[in-house]
């Protein structure tokens, strides 16, 4: 089970830093307003944008587990490459759980050592990125998977087009047989092009957002089909789901997390959140929190329309390696910043990696016989120690070991936490309006009808100048 340490945000190790344990204590003020909260989300779970609290719960889950399964099971084998085509919330999570779930060499394995196709995601229009993957994807080997809910997005439809060209050229007629596409079940253009061209669906439900959209078909099918065990990551979210649904904020990690980096973030001006784990595997799961914490609460008017300019920036960060790169800030540096851990407990057999002793150098002596994990731990457990000494606040999420269940709880957890944070903060943690400005220009810019005042704005706003160096 995860579990949320955050004794280091409170003032009894922090001093002035720190929140009052008394107000966030059980009978303390803070507390009793997340018990109502907590009855807030729980009228509005399963309704409008918050369809992704039952993503874990049926029958939502059964439908699409039997879904993915079945395309994946009838692919099994078809394929040594499966390339998804998507940005954002399409993309993220795809590559945050590949990442966690299987080794980092699982592209290199044989076909005999890998338990599905290579996995490569593309998740930009940079060119070089692109025909890099296509050199080594034989498309008559490989399998493509489009996410995109309406199909419009310039990103995924560019790639999209690009693909089909590729497709047609290389297997003729059968090309739909080598997409799969995650789009709206009932309509729009990526939904049209499916229908009539034949092409096997799985859907973006009603409701979800990218951005939350992990545990949907959006992210499950390419987890699927690379052997992740996706039932036991549906399991870990539910579990997490049924304790952050307990009213009392102290058997409640999702709702105690946002508690924490709300105050801290708005009342002790630690607006910067970074997110460091102790393990390579979940370096891309902070890529994941980053755009689901910014873009979620990154708001400039509140639900009442009033002027607020609020939200926190994420960084992702990777303990040990950005002790050495980040930490000097993180202690010296303005005290801005709430850091979370992510400590892993049992890795499993690489537990057993231990230094060698007999190495006859009296410096370093103190390491021999000591296990790889151990250094691991020691490290974070000694840059845990450094920060309260600079009274910065820090929060540790102990994940017993990495697996599907407990990456399963992760994810449950911040996408809890976001929309606890959300009412926190009295936004909208569901839309993102800042983000249709740069695609309705982007629109203008590559000519689209309808779009013409956006080119002559963008371009009006950055024409020439004498200031460049």
């Amino acid at each position: 089970m995860l579990t949320l340490d955050y004794a280091n945000c409170l003032s009894s190790r922090v001093g002035p830093h720190g929140l009052d344990p008394a107000r966030v204590h059980a009978d303390g003020p803070l507390a009793k307003g997340v018990t109502q909260l907590t009855q807030s989300l729980k009228e509005s779970r399963g309704t409008g944008w918050e369809r992704w609290r039952e993503l874990a719960n049926e029958p939502m889950r059964s439908a699409h587990l039997n879904s993915v399964h079945a395309i994946a099971n009838e692919s099994e084998g078809r394929f040594d490459n499966i390339v998804v085509l998507g940005i954002g919330g399409s993309a993220l999570g795809n590559i945050a759980i590949q990442s966690a779930l299987n080794e980092p060499t699982y592209n290199l394995l044989s076909k005999a050592d890998r338990a599905g196709p290579r996995l490569f995601v593309v998740d930009n229009v940079d060119p070089s990125n692109l025909n890099s993957i296509l050199k080594i994807c034989d498309p008559n080997t490989t399998l493509f998977n489009v996410i995109s809910k309406s199909g419009e997005t310039a990103e995924t439809a560019s790639q999209f087009m690009i693909i089909r060209k590729i497709l047609e050229q290389a297997v003729g007629s059968r090309w739909a047989d080598h997409v799969i596409a995650i789009t709206d079940p009932a309509q729009g253009t990526m939904r049209s092009i499916c229908d009539q061209a034949g092409i096997t669906t799985l859907p973006v439900p009603e409701g979800v957002g990218g951005r939350f959209s992990v545990l949907s078909p959006v992210g499950l099918f390419s987890a699927a089909m690379c052997g992740i065990d996706i039932d036991a990551m549906l399991d870990g979210a539910k579990a997490m789901d049924d304790r952050c649904s307990n009213e009392d904020l102290s058997k409640n990690p999702g709702a105690m997390l946002a508690l924490l980096l709300v105050e801290l973030g708005t009342r002790k001006g630690k607006s910067n959140h970074v997110l460091m784990p102790y393990a390579n595997s979940l370096k891309l799961l902070g890529d994941w929190y980053s755009q689901l914490w910014a873009e979620s609460l990154g708001k400039k008017y509140d639900k009442e329309g009033e002027t607020v300019f609020t939200g926190f920036t994420p960084i992702s960060a990777l303990g040990t390696t950005d002790q050495h790169s980040q930490v000097q800030l993180y202690r010296e540096g303005p005290n801005d910043k709430v850091i979370g851990f992510v400590e892993v407990e049992d890795f499993a057999d690489d537990q057993g990696l231990t230094i060698p002793t007999g190495m006859g150098v009296e410096a370093i002596e103190y390491l021999e016989g000591k296990r790889m994990v151990d250094l691991l731990n020691a490290e974070k457990r000694a840059t845990e120690y450094a920060l309260i000494d600079s009274q910065r606040p820090n929060y540790t999420i102990k994940m017993p070991k990495i697996d599907a269940h407990h990456v399963g709880e992760f994810i449950s957890l911040w996408q809890i936490a976001t929309a606890y944070a959300g009412l926190m903060l009295n936004i909208d943690a569901y839309d993102q309006p800042a983000v249709e400005t740069g695609k309705k220009a982007t629109f203008g810019l590559m000519g689209r009808d309808g779009y013409e005042d956006w080119l002559t704005k963008v371009n009006d706003t950055l024409s020439s100048t004498e200031y460049v160096v």
